[in-house]
């Protein structure tokens, strides 16, 4: 039997716009993804979680600004506690130059408005590494 991905979904701090990342995670739990959502988290609470979750993946969807701040911090949080096999996306809004450097600091890939949940699950099964202790 093949394993479910595992994908943390997250909004951080108090970002409160969460209708797309509440829908992209049913769509993914819809295709067969195990999806872990929380909400209002800070970037190492976020980094805790991921690792006791075991996740494959966390995606951090933001519309409120201070988003290189979060991911500078989560970034760095999976480094140290040496969960860097875990891929990172984003989501939300976050201005082309804001992706464009994220991406070089190893946010993986960022999903703006109008992307599909397809398309995002499709970039999750082709680029999670899923190595599951249990």
């Amino acid at each position: 039997m093949e394993k479910r991905i595992r994908v943390l979904l997250t909004k951080p701090t108090q970002d409160c716009h969460d209708r797309g990342v509440r829908y992209l995670a049913r769509r993914l739990r819809d295709t067969g993804f195990e999806v872990i959502f929380t909400n209002f988290l800070l970037a190492n609470e976020v980094v805790n979680t991921a690792i006791q979750e075991d996740v494959a993946v966390v995606g951090v969807s933001t519309s409120s600004g201070g988003h290189m701040a979060v991911f500078e911090d989560l970034l760095q949080g999976l480094r140290h506690a040496g969960a860097e096999d875990i891929l990172v996306i984003g989501g939300g809004i976050i201005p082309n130059t804001d992706a464009r450097e994220l991406e070089q600091w190893g946010v993986r890939k960022v999903f703006g408005p109008g992307s599909s949940a397809e398309s995002v699950a499709t970039f999750i099964r082709e680029n999670a590494i899923v190595n599951y202790s249990t």
